[in-house]
Parts: C-alpha cells; sequence; structure tokens
C-alpha cells in the first residue's frame, strides 16, 4: 500500500500487479519497500497513514511526512541579541557623501540620527564627525523576537542593588552617630531622636525605605533598653524605634459574639459587619460587603448585569473576553435609554400636558423658612435686615451730566417731598451742579430754617428754655412739612406730651360715651391748638387706650383677690 502514492493514474493491469504486490509484502514472500533514507516501510500500515498529502507527495514512497521535523532553536537563545552601541572602527575626519548631516555617519540618515542636534551638523563643520555603527543581523525565532527579557544584562540590576545598599549604609551610620552624641539618658529625648531621624528619612529619600535588616536591629537596641530613670551609663547606645501596632486584630476576634456575623474559616471572609451598634464609615471594620458596594464596585456590577441581559438577548457580548466591547456598548446603552426617556416625557406631557405641575418650587418657599434676619417695627415696617435687591432698569444709568457728581433723584428732600442732586441739592432738573455751595443755600432756604428764624424773632429766647423751645420748633416743622409716616422708624416720645395725650384720650372716649356715638365715633378736623392732624404721642396714646380683642387675656378677672 506504500507504492500507491505514485503519481498519475494507473491502468488496470498495473493496479492489479500493485494489489498482488502489496497482497506479497504483506504475507512476507516479496521484500518491503524503502523510503529515500533505506529504511523499510511496514506493509501493514493503513493507506491513509502512509500516503502523503498533495502538497508533501513527492513520488516515491515515504513516511517523513509523519516524522518531526528536525527544529533548529538556536535563533530562540536570550544570549543572542545585538550588541549595543558597537562603532565599525575609527571615525572619518571628512563628511562623506551620502552620511548623516548631524553627526556624519553612514549607517543612518539625519531623520533617524539619535544625536542630540546640532545647531550645524557636520555636513558643514566637518567637526566632531561620529563613526559609523555596526549593523547587525540577528536572527531571532518566534519566541526570541516576543521575550520582553530578551538582551537584558542582569548587572544593570546589581548597579542599582548596590547604590541602594549603598544609601542605607550611610544613612545607618548617620543615624547612629546621632544617637551616640547624645548626652541625656532620657529615654523620651532618645526616642524624639530616632524618630526625628526616621520621619527625615522618609520625607528627604521617599525612593529608599528602610530594610528588615535595620528594623530587626532596631528593634534589639530597644529591648535591650533600660526603664525611664534608671541609671544609665553615657557610652551605651540606645535605639528605640517608632512604637506602632504591626498585628492586626482578627475579624472574629472584634465581636465574640456566637449570634453575631458568620465568619468563613475556609476563605476567611466575614460579610456582615461584627459590630451592628457603630456606623459603617467609623467602624474598624464594616464586613466584606462594605467594600463591595464602594468606589467602583457598582459600576462592574452593572457591567456585568448587564452583558449577561445582552448575551441572553443573543448579542455577542462577554465582559471577560472584551471588556472594551462591553464597556462601549453599555455607554452607548445608557444613552441611549436616557434619550428614550427624555423622548416619552417630552411626548407624553405634549399629549396630556401638566408641565407646570413638574417645575417646584425651591425648598426655602416651599417650607417658609430662612435664615435672613429681619427686624420689623410695631407698623410693619422693615427697620433692620436684608436690604432689598435693586432693580436695574432698561435706561441708562449713571449717566453725569452737566458737571453732577450724583444722577438725579440720588437725593430727597422729605420737607417738601421733591427730588434732586445729592452733589448739590438741587431739585431742578437738568441744572448746572453748584457744589457745596446750592447745599447751603438749599438749607437756608428750606421750611424748617425759615420757620425757626421766624419763631426766635416772635418769641426771643429766654435763659432758661432757650435750647427747649429752638427744639420744638424744629420738631413742628419737621412734623408738619415731613411726608414720613406717623410711627414709622425710631419714634422719640415726650413724656409730658404723652402724658397730656393719654389724659386727653380718655376725655375724648367719656365724653364720647356720654354724648353717643354721633360724636364719639369720628371728629372731623384737628384738635385745637394743634399744627397737625396725629402726633406721635397721640397716636401712642391712642394704642395704649384701646382695647385689644385678640387678646386672650383681655377679660381676665382675679377672683381670688
Amino acid at each position: 500500500m506504500a507504492s500507491s502514492t505514485a503519481i498519475g493514474k494507473l491502468s488496470r493491469e498495473e493496479f492489479r500487479r500493485q494489489k498482488d504486490l502489496d497482497a506479497a509484502r504483506k504475507a512476507g514472500t516479496a521484500p518491503a519497500a524503502l523510503d529515500e533514507e533505506g529504511k523499510p516501510i511496514n506493509p501493514h500500515i493503513p493507506q491513509y497513514i502512509s500516503q502523503a498529502p498533495w502538497y508533501l507527495d513527492t513520488g516515491a514512497p515515504s513516511l517523513s511526512h509523519q516524522r518531526r521535523p528536525d527544529d533548529d532553536r538556536s535563533s530562540n537563545k536570550l544570549d543572542n541579541w545585538y550588541d549595543r552601541g558597537a562603532k565599525a572602527g575609527p571615525a572619518a575626519k571628512k563628511y562623506r557623501k551620502g552620511a548623516c548631516e548631524n553627526c556624519g555617519a553612514m549607517t543612518h540618515k539625519r531623520q533617524d540620527c539619535l544625536e542630540r542636534p546640532r545647531k550645524k551638523g557636520a555636513k558643514f563643520t566637518n567637526k566632531d564627525i561620529q563613526a559609523d555603527e555596526i549593523i547587525q543581523d540577528v536572527a531571532t525565532g518566534y519566541d526570541a523576537k516576543r521575550d520582553r527579557w530578551n538582551g537584558y544584562d542582569a548587572a544593570e540590576h546589581k548597579r542599582i542593588y548596590e547604590e541602594y545598599a549603598a544609601v542605607e549604609a550611610a544613612r545607618q551610620k548617620l543615624r547612629e552617630e546621632e544617637i551616640d552624641n547624645q548626652t541625656t539618658t532620657d529615654l523620651a529625648a532618645v526616642r524624639k531622636v530616632a524618630k526625628a531621624g526616621k520621619t527625615e528619612g522618609k520625607e528627604g529619600d521617599g525612593d529608599f525605605g528602610s530594610s528588615d535588616e535595620e528594623d530587626a536591629d532596631e528593634d534589639k537596641y530597644a529591648d535591650a533598653a533600660d526603664a525611664v530613670g534608671q541609671k544609665l551609663d553615657a557610652k551605651t547606645r540606645i535605639t528605640v524605634r517608632n512604637l506602632r501596632i504591626r498585628e492586626d486584630t482578627a475579624k472574629y476576634l472584634i465581636n465574640l459574639d456566637p449570634e453575631s456575623a458568620y465568619y468563613d474559616p475556609k476563605t476567611r471572609s466575614m460579610r456582615d459587619a461584627p459590630l451592628k451598634n457603630i456606623p459603617a464609615e467609623e467602624a474598624r471594620f464594616a464586613g466584606d460587603n462594605f467594600f463591595r458596594y464602594s468606589g467602583e464596585a457598582p459600576e462592574v456590577q452593572q457591567l456585568q448585569l448587564f452583558a449577561w441581559q445582552a448575551a441572553a438577548r443573543g448579542n455577542d457580548v462577554h465582559l471577560n473576553a472584551n471588556p472594551t466591547q462591553g464597556e462601549l456598548l453599555h455607554h452607548e446603552f445608557k444613552q441611549k435609554k436616557e434619550e428614550l426617556k427624555d423622548t416619552s416625557k417630552v411626548s407624553i406631557l405634549a399629549k396630556y400636558g401638566g408641565a407646570k405641575y413638574l417645575e417646584t418650587a425651591p425648598k426655602e418657599l416651599l417650607h417658609g423658612q430662612t435664615e435672613d434676619y429681619v427686624e420689623y417695627s410695631r407698623t410693619g415696617q422693615v427697620i433692620k435686615g436684608r436690604e432689598r435687591a435693586k432693580a436695574k432698569s432698561k435706561y441708562p444709568e449713571d449717566v453725569l451730566v452737566n458737571n453732577h457728581m450724583a444722577v438725579w433723584g440720588s437725593w430727597y428732600e422729605p420737607a417738601t417731598g421733591t427730588w434732586g442732586y445729592a452733589c448739590c441739592h438741587s431739585s431742578m432738573h437738568v441744572s448746572y451742579c453748584s457744589g457745596q455751595a446750592g447745599i447751603d443755600a438749599a438749607q437756608a432756604s428750606s421750611a424748617q430754617h425759615l420757620l425757626a428764624s421766624t419763631s426766635n424773632l416772635a418769641n426771643p429766647p429766654q435763659p432758661s428754655s432757650a435750647a427747649e423751645s429752638n427744639e420744638t420748633g424744629t420738631e413742628r416743622a419737621e412734623q408738619n412739612y415731613s411726608k414720613k409716616r406717623v410711627g414709622d422708624g425710631d419714634v422719640k416720645l415726650n413724656k409730658d406730651r404723652l402724658a397730656q395725650a393719654i389724659s386727653d384720650e380718655k376725655k375724648r372716649k367719656t365724653r364720647g360715651v356720654e354724648e353717643g356715638d354721633r360724636l364719639g365715633k369720628k371728629r372731623k378736623g384737628p384738635e385745637a391748638g394743634s399744627s397737625h392732624d396725629v402726633t406721635e404721642e397721640e397716636l401712642e396714646a391712642y394704642r395704649m387706650s384701646r382695647r385689644m380683642t385678640e387678646d386672650p387675656m383681655a377679660n381676665y378677672v382675679d377672683k381670688d383677690s
């Protein structure tokens, strides 16, 4: 059967001879067929094994296609690598045509040059021309080409280790010298020096940490140290390391109650919190579930759930096989979900209405509470509190004309009820500013000043009550011509006038009861001898004498007394 691999189609006679030869070889009466190496071929081998495929068929009986080819793994050795930095002989002294314009080497061009870019290259200066690099053709196999440690020199790590060891030895020696120089025997001072050295070592050299040998030495010195207060030899060296707890309490020892959280000794996990009466943020250990639902863990769980649901619907999504695809699909899914939600909301509101009910008022208005302090007077006016925001106008503001330093409406005269300029107290619009002279003239021509001057000329001031009469005239002028509401602001009451007003109010009420409601309800016209309808003292007397119907204690009578 091994000879049936001949190229071409056999005739009927040749096929019969081939069958007879194969039968004779199996019977042992004919010699076995030989391959290209002269080795006999077992005639009992099946045809599907002995017959070579069409791309390996040589036309002669052979079993080479079933044997493993010789594999030369010399190219996969790790020591077969480029000789870095190797130069080919001495450098040239003149620039050669076709060489690198920067360094002058013939083995690369300017865009591939690894030298520092010069201000003027070697092409123009003919100075400092570098030697040519050795172009090496290293035959690497599949494994050697993809091995990240191929060509690594172990001597580099040895130099790094020696550098670390030298720095550690210098730090240890410096710390020992500082402790030896201490003249005190106080253990607290020694601890302070050791702790300061430790802190300086951490802050100064953040890349180098204390080794295990150093920790062991310091612990040995600390164990040999005596207690504070004992007599110590000044030459005795004492090294005390920073005292810290090295062991952590096991999870199952935090709460020894058998009914507390379950501890799995096989996986060393405790899902629930061992102490239920302590918040999770303040507890030393809040359970494994606390860490499972913190940070980015919920997002990973949502991503995994999305991958499972997508795979159940027939989509080719697998979080472990292709995490990038799963994350992108999840992000796209969330965007489409938000868009669909907004579209549904808009369509429902457009069909049924009710968008105004979704607009909620601020919490300050809903609860009716605020932190702003506002103080009101007895009449309901704001005395102290937050000022109202100034309303902006559509007209131009802060426009100064005719040498004015303030705008029109920045000053108000309460006596006459007119507006003007604050810089000159002029009540004439678009007038020229007169400055301080205008202010003096406005004060001299005011009604208060004229009334006070008239009263002073008619009634000369007496030595005993000069100040009182002047103050009375000014108050009456202010009271007559001011448009300020009675009872607003800071009210100053005269005790004598208040007593007289209370007496007059009692007489008015008594007279109103005797004469009837016709005269007692309302009396038109001002009182005799008064220049104003109602004064501050009369208003206060009315408030004090009126009956408070809302007062629940108004009709209370003490029967015991």
